[in-house]
């Protein structure tokens, strides 16, 4: 792992996401995805060193953030359960997603999504969902389950620990001809 303390990496997060939620105008019931390579955090290759530990601490870190704004965190798992996703059964039930019957496993699934299981109140896990905004810790990919018009975000830092970060928020289409006016 890196030479840096676990304090200091949940403060890089943390001023991470804030610096995220600062350009996606997010609102209350929006989705923040997060795609998460412990292995890359500990100075590992994606999928080969899962930790617990950092799982447990990111999801906390992330969902002490998002929950008193009311947003909701959903956690990518890995290509072994296809990139699908832990959420509250209420967010899956309230946007229509389709709750899909696995649970995960450090290795299935990956660390984060093992804690997000552990750590949320009813989850389960759903194929797609659709958020409007998120971070890749890792180069996991998460685009595939950001709404489109996808726009890249560059948070206050591009690492945490030895894992690469991006961030994506997402806006409304641009419609119309040379005479539209947008905000």
């Amino acid at each position: 792992m890196s030479q840096i303390s676990e304090t200091e990496l949940k403060e890089q997060l943390t001023a991470m996401v804030e610096s995220i939620l600062a350009v996606a105008d997010l609102q209350e019931d929006d989705i923040f995805v997060l795609g998460c390579s412990t292995s890359e955090i500990i100075g590992g290759v994606i999928g080969k060193n899962s930790s617990a530990t950092v799982g447990q601490w990111v999801v906390e870190t992330l969902k002490n953030i998002l929950d008193p704004l009311h947003i909701h965190l959903a956690v990518q798992g890995c290509e072994h359960l296809n990139r699908a996703l832990v959420v509250e059964r209420d967010v899956a039930k309230k946007n229509g997603f389709e709750i899909v019957a696995v649970k995960p496993a450090l290795h299935a699934g990956g660390a984060c999504s093992v804690a997000a299981f552990e750590q949320f109140e009813h989850p389960v896990e759903v194929e797609h969902i659709v958020a409007q905004a998120g971070i890749d810790i890792g180069d996991t990919s998460i685009g595939m389950h950001v709404k489109h018009v996808q726009v890249p975000v560059r948070p206050v830092a591009n690492t945490l620990g030895s894992a690469h970060v991006t961030a994506l928020r997402s806006r409304p289409k641009y419609i119309g001809g040379p005479r539209a006016v947008y905000e």
